[in-house]
Order: structure tokens, then C-alpha cells, then sequence
């Protein structure tokens, strides 16, 4: 199978690795040269362009930052859909509005290019491991055509429904995920304040019930206040925002997402750590409780 492969940032390179290591051919195009040249090292075919890295290919992937990134690769004047002949499977992992992915796969169409918006939950850890969890939104035929790519990269793929309901899926995991590390960074900084060891603590409650995958992943970054980024503060923002956005077009209430949005926020505007990692919120939580 001959895959493109467009995007090779902090989850993508590791993605299109992993997918050359499963024997896969595997032709990349990334706007810095760095990843591809590391790529190409690894066995890869360099994309002249976008429409040559989608040229002769059985299904053409991307991993982008946002949803104008995505229409803009995919339906610009420079972009797949006006530079080539069509006919393959199309699969986006980017994180972005439900309703885009809907519209861009509603244009492909005509091409005869079906589309799967596929995101995922992981971080850099999980794409570089290949244990991603990839939540899935399309035609159950073409979902079946890509579980040979999607278990190189992933431990688990799921379908969740029709095109769009993948990012849906991905953005109530976000949320989720964002609630959860500001109540993580909350009790830190309760222990942290009262002189109690936050190691011991953590150590106390993985076997209860506030055990979680966010407690075991995110605390030792927060304790050691090590913010190297897995995902970006400025993309967790991003995603909150698609969240809110979506939640508005439906009417459904998200206080929480709002409050921890506003963190993240402060963070990118104040603190100038856009580019940190989110578990950075918890020095948010240190900076409101300074005596």
C-alpha cells in the first residue's frame, strides 16, 4: 500500500515512522525539511510538493495543526483537490472542527476521494511508542480499508459514526483531559501548600478512585515543573476553542471547558508558555496561590 503522508510535527514524524517500520511505503512532505531529510534517511520518498506527496498513492494522510490547515492542503488553490486526479482514501488524524471535516470530505467526494477524519489521544509518547487511541468518523468501508494503518500507529481504533463524529470524539477527550490536569493541579498545589509530599500523594491515590491515565502521564511534569511540550498549550487551546465552538452550534452547557480554556489562556497571553506543555497549568494554579 503507498501511503502519502503530509505533516510531520511532534505527532506526525513519529506516525509516519512508525508506518515505514510496519513496511509500508511511505512518501512525506513537511514545511520544514528537517523531518523529511530524517524521513527520507528512514526509507522514505520526499513529496516535491503537496499534489506530488498525493500523486499515485492508495490513501493520502495528514496530521496538521488546525482545521484552516487542513482546508487549505486539501482544498486550496495549491492543494490536493485542484492538483490531482483523485481516487484514493483520504484519512485526516488532526484535531478539528467536527463541521469541517464534514465539508471537506462533502467536496472530496467529488474527486471520488473518500474521507476518514481520524484523531488522536496519546501524545508525542503514545505516536513514538505506536499506542495511540484513534477515534474514528466516516464509512464503515473505508474504516476497514485503514485498520491495517491505524494498527501500525495505534494500539486501539475505533469507529464512532458518520464523517466528523472522529473529531467530535476527540474533543470531548480533550476537555475531558483539560478538566482533569487543572483538578490534578488544583490538589498539587493544595499539597504543595500544606507542606505534604506530593510524590507520596500521587503515590496514594493511583489506586483509588481519582486514579487516572492523567494522574499517572501529567503529575511528574507538574511536581518537577517540567513543561517540554507533548502538546502544546497553544494546541490544547485550539481545541478547546473547536469545543466550545461545537457545544455553541448544539446548545450544550460547558462551564468547565470555558474555566479551564481561560487557564490555558492566561498561560499562551501571559506567560508567554504557548509553547509549553498543558501540563503547565500548574503553575497557573502556583502563580494565583503565591502568599
Amino acid at each position: 500500500m503507498k501511503i502519502g503522508f503530509i505533516g510531520l510535527g511532534i505527532m506526525g514524524k513519529p506516525m509516519a515512522k512508525n508506518l515505514l517500520t510496519a513496511g509500508f511505503s511511505v512518501k512525506v512532505f513537511n514545511r520544514s525539511k528537517d523531518s523529511v531529510k530524517e524521513l527520507v534517511s528512514l526509507g522514505a520518498i520526499e513529496g516535491k510538493s503537496i499534489a506530488d506527496t498525493a500523486k499515485d498513492v492508495d490513501v493520502l494522510i495528514t496530521m496538521l495543526p488546525d482545521s484552516p490547515d487542513v482546508k487549505e492542503v486539501m482544498l486550496g488553490k495549491d492543494g490536493v483537490f485542484e492538483n490531482t486526479q483523485g481516487h484514493f482514501l483520504y484519512i485526516d488524524m488532526s484535531s478539528i472542527a467536527p463541521r469541517a471535516s464534514q465539508e471537506i470530505g462533502k467536496k472530496l467526494l467529488e474527486k471520488d476521494i473518500h474521507m476518514l477524519d481520524a484523531p488522536v489521544s496519546g501524545g508525542d509518547v503514545g505516536a513514538i511508542a505506536g499506542t495511540l487511541s484513534i477515534m474514528v468518523g466516516g464509512e464503515e468501508e473505508d474504516f476497514n480499508k485503514a485498520i491495517p494503518l491505524f494498527e501500525a500507529m495505534g494500539k486501539s481504533h475505533t469507529l464512532i459514526g458518520k464523517l466528523g463524529s472522529g473529531n467530535t470524539c476527540k474533543l470531548t477527550n480533550n476537555l475531558i483531559v483539560a478538566a482533569s490536569m487543572a483538578a490534578l493541579a488544583e490538589g498539587l498545589v493544595l499539597a504543595k501548600k500544606t507542606g505534604t509530599d506530593m510524590t507520596k500523594v500521587i503515590e496514594a491515590i493511583r489506586g483509588g478512585s481519582a486514579g487516572s491515565n492523567v494522574v499517572d502521564t501529567k503529575s511528574k511534569k507538574m511536581i518537577e515543573e517540567t513543561y517540554i511540550p507533548g502538546f502544546k498549550i497553544d494546541l490544547h487551546i485550539k481545541d478547546l476553542r473547536n469545543a466550545l465552538k461545537t457545544g455553541e452550534e448544539v446548545n450544550s452547557y460547558m462551564p468547565l471547558t470555558k474555566l479551564t480554556l481561560e487557564m490555558l489562556e492566561s498561560l499562551s497571553r501571559d506567560f508567554k508558555m504557548g509553547n509549553d506543555d498543558h501540563t503547565a497549568v500548574y503553575k497557573y494554579y502556583l502563580s494565583r496561590s503565591e502568599d
